[in-house]
């Protein structure tokens, strides 16, 4: 193991941060400014959720790519590759990025020296290269290996040196997890399959094909018999047991200690072959098949076929070029620059090409299909739901409606939409229902291109499916997940999920013209407010019977990843309701303002954790508390401190591109805070001049003259050449495109503060809001008994007066209210003939009302305000009973 010098890291850094000479105009080559050694060595501590790197991985390969040829060291991580390891074990062909588990690792290839396989080899820094689709490493035996890529094949460059036998093993049953695998030996080259999966100790398999072609015949060949090679033998299959211990990341495996970040992967090789040739420099062309053997071999001629490697490196490097430059800015520092292109390209690697040449595929129900578009897989739903998605859709819209097609190619294949993809299997990893979010995020950033009818469908229907939505019943029964569900994995934060995915999903319908179901899943949506508990004002576990258990702001126990009070702010698409419930903006700023004291502070203090999910939205929310420069302050901080362009550049796991998607966001100063929906929240550009190419004849220019990482408050803005107030950009700037021009300084401003100008929020009542009396059975009105001026005033009929306790308001906020207070279920009960009451406002479940086909439904409870046996008399308290559709259910409301 070789430690790199913290002082030399530390002028490396420093040296970046100067300002790159010629940046006057626009980047022509921007894949000259991405490391994709960013993230391969821990640059934060270790909070037990997949260990403080990035787990990145610095090999090769296309926008996308199925293929990721990447080397592997002997110290694992989850993304192959820890920097402070000098002892590569292979090569293999295929990794995900930034993962909290393992999978994938197949097929390694081991150069070597000599008639005898080797464990590993090693290597100096100084001797290593990585570039967007291209990797090149000198052992420090002499032995040279270059490797470049399409999206499912490429090309090693191995060179040896002169006077030694170039050999090489591959072997087909190693991954990072439990692998098998069967090999054969041609004359010049090697076939065969390998099988595993396993991510995070989950069920899911997968078959990888794979065709090696190499550009001479082998001068002996043979398969390996432990470290023997029988050169009698052509083919050889076997099995390794994989030495990465699975990630606790689903409910049934809570409870069982965190893996550790980093371990030691040295196996026995298990299927391998092992060829020699009379030569210095061998090039091998590999082509690898989700679906055969043949789709392989196609995949290979159809990409590459005669290409030579220097041909295919310039092809992946424009390929990549043609995907950066659709972020195209002018001025930064070299730091900047490295941040923004890195990130960017972390954010390109995943979902990954999934089909083949021809477009078949290999389904979630085993069958081979043949997609009309490309498919793709690999969906870290819980972590890309929140920006990675959206920036795709930004930047590729036909790619992303091609990604939305794929997610309802594998939920109608496999019965339900799964939270965690890898290849064709679903694994359960996680919480929540994000593919919903993920589907309707594509639509509304333009990716329309999918079947949008089938995909409502599949969202709906998953609801009530177990598999999509552990808790699923309760939930829709109490409005909120219990504790004590076995198969939940934290009740607070999947009833919060729960609701995102459901506010999701009313957007998708809405702009589908499926008024009903938009209408129902907005107030499902809402169901925050079951585990909002207005004493403490924190979203909270609560017990199926509405008792509150023990609660500590930092407990982790019944979130997921997170504490209580790092989950307590995710309410993206109703900042206001929320914000209101905690007793209004001032209140909400200062504890935004204790809860931004640290920026990653890791699951067991009440502060941000910004290496992680759960609190990523939580940097843009003081935009709708009417403190814009907070939100400009914050995310500028956190951009320039957690996200840096040195191999310990990332704190934290990049989980498939989610984390460097937020970096991308922040450095074009606008985020996409609402689920679903693609308006913008502001911060402020890091850059004088941005150019968004959308990929559908749109673009987006972003200007900033005086940009830099002290001037980051916003004074002015103008939006398409017209002045705007507004910290938040319209969903119609991102369809159609536009200008952006701002003006900014170095001290905070006024501008954006009006309450008027705070971002959208979304909720349930009418707006502007109504009032009048409700009248319901004979004519009679619900009153307010005058006499009670404090909590617990009964709400009964009476003869209609209108006097000031039968004026009822159907506020915005789903509530309905007289004399200052609030419609009321009575100890926010359940049952039949549970009492209203009125009641100090408290954002709670216990006060949201439906108006629904003449009757008002308490949505938690699902029963309707009702007259107690129709009984007309003055004085009759009314109460909840289940909807009957009866007179005494039936009101006129305002």
């Amino acid at each position: 193991m070789r430690l790199r010098s913290p002082a030399l890291a530390f002028l490396t850094f420093a040296a970046l941060a100067v300002p790159l000479s010629g940046t006057a105009s626009a980047i022509t080559d921007p894949a000259q400014h991405v490391d994709p050694f960013v993230g391969t060595k821990p640059g934060g501590p270790d909070f037990g959720h997949g260990g403080g790197a990035g787990n990145t991985f610095p090999g090769a390969v296309a926008p996308f790519g199925m293929l990721q040829w990447s080397p592997d060291t002997v110290t694992h991580q989850h993304g192959g590759y820890h920097y402070d390891d000098n002892r590569i074990r292979g090569f293999s062909l295929t990794h995900l990025s930034g993962p909290g588990c393992s999978d994938f690792g197949n097929v390694p290839f081991m150069p070597v020296l000599g008639t005898s396989p080797v464990s590993y080899s090693t290597f100096s820094h100084a001797n290593e290269q990585a570039s967007p689709g291209y990797y090149s490493v000198a052992f420090d035996n002499g032995i040279r290996t270059e490797l470049t890529a399409n999206q499912r094949s490429g090309i090693a460059r191995f060179t040896y040196p002169a006077g030694q036998k170039a050999s090489l093993s591959v072997d087909a049953a190693r991954a990072f997890n439990a692998a098998g695998g069967s090999i054969t030996v041609g004359t010049n080259s090697l076939s065969g399959y390998t099988d595993s999966g396993g991510f995070c100790g989950a069920g899911n398999r997968y078959r990888l094909h794979f065709h090696i072609t190499f550009d001479r015949p082998f001068s002996t060949a043979g398969v390996l018999q432990g470290d023997t090679v029988d050169t009698t033998r052509r083919k050889v299959e076997g099995s390794s047991n994989g030495s990465v211990p699975p990630a606790p990341k689903t409910a049934q495996t809570q409870g069982v200690p965190p893996a550790p970040a980093a371990t030691q992967d040295v196996q026995p090789f298990a299927a391998a072959a092992f060829v020699s040739f009379d030569a210095t420099t061998v090039t091998a062309r590999v082509g690898i098949s989700f679906v055969s053997l043949d789709g392989a071999k196609a995949n290979l001629s159809a990409e590459t076929g005669t290409k030579s490697f220097d041909e295919v490196r310039a092809q992946s490097r424009a390929a990549w070029n043609g995907w950066l430059s659709r972020i195209d800015v002018t001025g930064g520092t070299t730091t900047q620059l490295r941040t923004l292109y890195t990130s960017l390209y972390h954010s390109l690697l995943h979902p990954n090409v999934f089909s083949d040449v021809d477009r078949r595929y290999t389904g979630f129900d085993n069958q081979v299909h043949t997609a009309t578009t490309t498919q793709y897989a690999n969906f870290s739903g819980w972590d890309v739901y929140r920006s990675q998605i959206a920036l795709i859709a930004l930047l590729a819209p036909q790619e992303a409606a091609d990604i939305a097609q794929s997610a309802v190619n594998q939920a109608a294949q496999g019965g339900y939409f799964d939270r965690w993809t890898v290849a064709n299997g679903g694994t359960g990893v996680m919480n929540g229902d994000p593919m919903a979010v993920i589907v309707s995020t594509i639509h509304a950033f333009g990716g329309t291109s999918f079947d949008t009818a089938q995909a409502l469908t599949r969202m709906v229907n998953g609801v009530n499916d177990i598999r999509q939505r552990p808790g699923w019943l309760q939930f829709n029964n109490y409005g909120y997940v219990p504790t004590g569900l076995p198969d939940v994995w934290g009740s607070a934060a999947t009833t919060l999920e729960y609701t995102s995915a459901d506010f999701a999903i009313s957007q998708f319908a809405a702009r589908l013209g499926n008024t009903a179901t938009a209408e129902n899943f907005l107030r499902r949506a809402q169901n925050w407010r079951n585990i909002f508990e207005s004493g403490a004002k924190y979203l909270k576990p609560r017990n199926a019977d509405l008792t509150w258990p023990a609660f500590s702001p930092t407990q982790e126990n019944e979130y997921v990843e997170g504490n209580a009070a790092q989950y307590t702010w995710m309410v993206p698409y109703n900042h206001r309701g929320l914000f209101d419930a905690m007793g209004g903006n001032a209140n909400v700023v200062s504890r935004l303002d204790t809860f931004f004291t640290e920026l990653n502070a890791g699951p067991k203090k009440p502060y941000a954790y910004l290496g992680n999910e759960p609190t990523l939205n939580t940097p843009w929310a003081y935009a709708y508390a009417g403190a814009p420069a907070k939100t400009q302050d914050v995310v500028r901080r956190a951009l320039t401190s957690i996200f840096r362009p040195v191999p310990e550049g990332l704190v934290g796991n990049d989980d498939l591109g989610q984390m460097s998607s937020w970096a991308v966001w922040a450095a074009l100063g606008m985020y996409p805070q609402t689920p679903g929906r693609a308006e913008l929240v502001l911060a402020s550009p890091q850059f004088p001049a941005v150019r968004i190419t959308r990929g559908n004849g749109r673009t987006i220019t972003i200007t900033a003259p005086d940009a830099s990482d002290t001037a980051k408050y916003v004074q002015s803005l103008r939006v398409n050449g017209v002045a705007s107030s507004k910290p938040w950009l319209p969903a119609s700037l991102v369809s159609d495109g536009g200008t952006v021009e701002f003006t900014l300084g170095t001290t905070p401003s006024s501008w954006g503060t009006a309450p008027a100008d705070a971002p959208p929020s979304h909720d349930v009542g009418p707006y502007p809001a109504r009032s009048g009396a409700i009248t319901g059975l004979a004519a009679k009105c619900a009153d307010a008994d005058p006499s009670i001026a404090g909590n617990g005033a009964p709400v009964r009929l009476w003869d209609c007066n209108g006097t000031p306790a039968q004026q009822w308001t159907l506020a915005s906020d789903g509530t309905v209210r007289a004399l200052g207070r609030c419609l009321d279920v009575s100890g926010s009960g359940r049952a039949n003939g549970t009492k209203v009451q009125l009641w100090e406002c408290n954002a709670t479940g216990a006060q949201q009302w439906w108006p629904r086909g003449g009757a008002l439904v308490n949505p938690p409870s699902g029963k309707c305000l009702d007259v107690p046996n129709s009984n007309t008399a003055n004085g009759v308290q009314l109460q909840i009973y289940d909807c009957n559709g009866t007179g005494a259910q039936q009101w006129k409301l305002p």
